[in-house]
């Protein structure tokens, strides 16, 4: 299966969308990693006044077992106070809503927002958690043996790789 998505065009959609989930002293927090260099772009290109956030996953993952403690573990950086503030959370794909879930426990360690808006780049399906995005700039479906990552090179560009899961990780 051959997919072409144009990452920089989507871009370009969910910085209309993030926009428009923006309330007054909301923040962006990024999912590391691809999460976290389209909240990065996002803040600088809506000219939010706060900086944007950064959230890891790893600490609270359902499968830390099998996957041991990974090398983003001082990943989260909230430079500011979560309580009682609108949080958009962004990720570069969603896919079983498990990073989602983990990510969310993480954010509530540190204090309890008024709400929290998850806006992806991708939405590829599959969901095993009643995990929705309120604004997802492309939806795909794609098989659960293929992997879709958010990659950016040095002049902060953004594309997509798609490879088979079987691949040696």
């Amino acid at each position: 299966m051959s997919l072409h998505l144009d990452a920089e065009a989507l871009y370009g959609e969910l910085l209309a969308g993030v926009r428009g989930l923006l309330e007054p002293d909301a923040v962006l927090v990024g999912v590391w990693s691809g999460g976290a260099w389209l909240a990065e772009r996002l803040q600088r290109d809506l000219g939010l006044a706060l900086p944007h956030g950064v959230i890891s996953s790893t600490l609270h993952r359902d499968d830390f077992s099998s996957r041991g403690l990974g090398s983003t573990t001082d990943a989260t950086n909230l430079p500011f106070s979560v309580d009682g503030r609108p949080i958009v959370l962004i990720d570069d794909v969603l896919y079983t809503g498990r990073t989602t879930r983990a990510v969310i426990n993480e954010l509530f360690d540190f204090g309890r927002p008024s709400s929290v808006r998850l806006a992806v780049l991708v939405d590829r399906g599959g969901r095993q958690l009643p995990i929705q995005a309120a604004f997802a700039a492309a939806r795909i479906a794609l098989p659960a043996t293929q992997q879709i990552a958010l990659d950016r090179d040095e002049t902060g560009r953004f594309r997509f790789t798609v490879r088979d899961t079987q691949e040696t990780r």
